[in-house]
């Protein structure tokens, strides 16, 4: 049988991250219970918790193709299983091979890094023989009498899973009393209650089965009957229950004469049972178990279980402390300016040595930043990847519900943004994604009737292009009808029967508030809300979102994000007696602009750089302020770009560059546009920073209504 390709150091990487701490709740876990289980009182709730982490390594390991650790995983949580369905009793012998299997899964954890896995086969193998020998079919009760003596309703017996019933026999084993509480709960706050009410009477024994109940208002109450083992007699129970909305419904003891308690841990208990169990399977080999391990039987190399060291080398770190972190380096940033800018006036002033010292200990210092800045964003940044597996789940729910065939096909999972910047376009990117399915793709029927492969594609794609990260969403379907986006304008009000839109500008209306095409409101779309907050959420990050369709071959998004937002070089430019700083990432170049350079084309005024008209905008006009005196008869023209699009803002004068901190201007002047936040300079100075993508976006919003 041929291997699967091992998998690359990234993927063993992620991996390990992941794996070990749920490899290091398990051992803790399985600790507690073994001191839970000398005592023979163990809780199940504990039990639960850690088959669910193997089960969770199990699957871990699969996704991620270790297919060895995944097979081990795989048996440990059977042996689990059965001990939570009381098919094995937890003896020392048992608990000694739980603790075993958490000592080879981190040998296993080890060996990924060392690509070594396959050295451990013979020891993965044994210990599967190991827990085989434990899986015995327990032996059928002969009399089930102590059940039936208790009289629960029929309802509630017959809704009991298999597990339910085997914590229900185990606390008639122990002689416990059987309760069942019944409640009722408004249906505003019933989860409050519930948990609290299910809380309090897990302090005294076990809530066996929580099940929906039938009440008297049903209308505005929720009602539940809870199944309780306690050693808690009705009175008890009722006075531990006082004050809340719940009441004894139903208690009883069952006589357990002539059946002993199960036994736990014993130290003298006999070898592992000789019936095995049928053959496990490690990556579908079959494997002979008519033999027991002895003491004999070879174990995993103690070297590599002693060790304490951690084996990932990755630490979680909040990214609120990274954002602290993030802050006092800024702060840094312009301590720095202000030593440089004390350099500059000392040098002025004539302290030349000493200036030339102060110089050179403000490079060095510059220098050090740098690499700080540079760690401290590298900890920030995450690859694009870690949405595309919510994106792959949001097209196969919508496919299934509207019966559509789709395939999504992913590119660039390993580009790189700051984790904020990749949380704030979840959303908008899900949006995307869920018109491209819902109006983008047509149903299979419709394909073919055009010619087309009955399955759709919608094709998401990153890449890094320049200091910016563009993410691409292309669908094969339909495209969009842009005749159709024009008469639901018109119906809307939003532009005149006698304008004359370009393509472009017609697509642009997708975008305008409460504007939606689709005929009918479904789960997914025709409400008008989406596409606007798709390009609202982009340009709070200074990003931007393009469209592009072709009628009956299919539609493509276009999303441009810078790569941080955190320190950033700028540019501080000079205009109308204000100071602005703009992004060096979306600076292209600046030249010196003379009036006989400017035309007016439509009202608007343009020039021509290198054979392209290139837009002209005027920040004292963008920001209506009013200018004292006359512009000078040269100014600068400042070239921004991002994607494909370009634009010329016009200004007095370029002071320099400088490294920046972009801080929010609050809720209040969220909605103020062409303004990304602000920034403090090396002289305590606050400016502005501008956000060339809203800026591009405005004017063509305004060339579009003009």
């Amino acid at each position: 049988m041929s291997k699967a390709p091992a998998p690359s150091r990234n993927a063993a990487l992620d991996f390990l991250a992941e794996a070990e701490e749920v490899v290091e709740d398990l051992g803790t876990r399985l600790g507690e219970l073994s001191e839970m289980a000398e005592k023979d009182n163990w809780d199940p709730d504990l039990l639960n918790a850690i088959f669910r982490d193997a089960h969770s390594l199990k699957g871990l390991a699969g996704m991620f193709g270790f297919a060895m650790v995944s097979e081990v995983a795989h048996h440990t949580e059977t042996l689990l299983d059965w001990l939570r369905m009381g098919k094995v009793s937890l003896t020392s012998q048992v608990m000694e091979i739980l603790f075993a299997s958490v000592e080879l899964l981190t040998a296993l954890l080890r060996a990924t890094l060392d690509d070594t896995l396959e050295q451990h086969r013979s020891e993965a193998e044994n210990h599967a023989k190991r827990i085989n020998a434990c899986l015995n079919p327990p032996a059928a009760k002969e009399n089930s009498s102590p059940l039936q003596q208790l009289g629960l309703p029929a309802n509630m017996t017959s809704s009991l899973t298999d597990y339910e019933e085997h914590r229900l026999q185990e606390n008639i084993d122990k002689a416990r009393f059987i309760h069942v509480v019944h409640a009722s709960f408004e249906l505003a706050s019933f989860d409050e209650g519930l948990g609290e009410l299910t809380a309090t009477i897990k302090e005294h024994g076990e809530v066996i089965s929580t099940l929906p109940s039938m009440g008297e208002n049903m209308e505005t109450h929720i009602d539940f009957d809870l199944l309780v083992g306690s050693k808690c007699t009705k009175e008890q129970l009722d006075a531990i229950i006082a004050g809340s909305a719940a009441s004894i419904t139903f208690s009883g003891k069952a006589t357990t004469a002539g059946e002993t308690a199960r036994e736990t841990l014993p130290a003298d208990k006999p070898s592992l049972p000789d019936a095995p169990a049928a053959p496990a399977t490690l990556e579908q080999q079959p494997l002979q178990t008519d033999t027991i391990l002895n003491d004999k039987t070879p174990k995993a190399a103690p070297d590599e279980l002693i060790s304490a060291k951690s084996i990932s080398s990755t630490v979680r770190v909040d990214i609120g402390k990274l954002d602290e972190l993030m802050n006092i380096v800024g702060e840094l940033v312009l301590a720095h300016s202000t030593i440089a800018s004390i350099t500059g006036k000392m040098r002025a002033e004539g302290f030349s040595r000493t200036a030339i010292d102060l110089g050179k200990a403000a490079k060095d210092l510059e220098r050090r930043l740098g690499d700080l800045q540079k760690g401290v964003m590298d900890i920030r940044m995450i690859p694009v990847g870690q949405l595309y597996d919510k994106m792959t789940r949001i097209v196969r729910k919508i496919s299934r519900e509207q019966g559509k065939k789709i395939d999504l096909k992913l590119f660039g999972a390993e580009t790189e943004l700051d984790k904020l910047i990749v949380e704030d376009i979840a959303d908008p990117l899900m949006h995307i994604i869920r018109n491209a399915v819902d109006h983008g793709i047509e149903t299979p029927e419709k394909r073919l009737a055009a010619g087309k492969s009955e399955r759709g594609t919608v094709r998401l794609a990153s890449y890094q292009k320049g200091n910016h990260v563009v993410i691409e969403v292309e669908d094969d379907g339909g495209g969009i009808d842009t005749e159709k986006i024009r008469c639901k304008a018109l119906q809307k009000g939003l532009i005149q029967e006698n304008s004359q839109l370009s393509e472009r500008e017609i697509l642009e209306l997708i975008f305008h508030p409460g504007f939606s095409t689709a005929e009918t409101v479904t789960a997914v779309s025709g409400r008008g809300v989406g596409m606007d907050v798709v390009r609202n959420n982009i340009a709070a990050v200074s990003g931007m979102v393009d469209l592009e369709t072709r009628l009956g071959y299919g539609s493509r998004f276009t999303i441009v994000l810078p790569i941080t937002l955190a320190i950033i070089k700028a540019l501080i430019v000079f205009c109308a007696g204000r100071i602005y700083a703009i992004p060096i990432t979306s600076v292209i170049e600046s030249i010196i602009l003379s009036a006989d350079q400017i035309r007016t084309v439509e009202g608007k005024e343009v020039i021509s750089l290198r054979e392209q008209t290139l837009p002209l905008v005027r920040l004292e006009n963008f920001f209506r302020i009013e200018r004292i005196g006359k512009p000078a008869d040269e100014q600068y023209v400042v070239v921004v770009g991002v994607a494909e699009k370009r634009l010329g803002l016009v200004v007095d004068d370029l002071i320099g560059q400088q490294d920046i901190v972009i801080k929010t201007l609050g809720e209040a002047f969220k909605t103020l546009k062409g303004i990304s936040g602000a920034a403090d300079l090396g002289d305590q100075r606050t400016i502005l920073v501008l956000d060339s993508g809203s800026i591009i976006s405005e004017l063509m919003r305004s060339n579009q209504g003009g």
